[in-house]
């Protein structure tokens, strides 16, 4: 007998997820120290490429310069 493979959609992965985080919150505890790690490491990037005080200039002069703002 063969085995039927369901394919799964986002909205199927999130139910899954829902799941999975009323058996263990662990999950969650793992996905907000990951989330919180990328926010920092992105501040501490873009604040050592475009400085803290001016910052907002210099992030849309590179903005500019590479075509992604008028």
């Amino acid at each position: 007998m063969k085995k039927e493979i369901k394919i799964l959609n986002d909205l199927d992965y999130v139910e899954l997820y829902a799941n999975k985080l009323k058996e263990d919150n662990s999950f969650f505890k793992q996905h907000k120290l990951l989330i919180e790690s990328q926010i920092k490491s992105s501040k501490i990037l873009f604040n050592n490429a475009f400085g803290k005080k001016d910052f907002k200039s210099n992030a849309r002069k590179y903005l500019r310069e590479v075509g992604l703002i008028k």
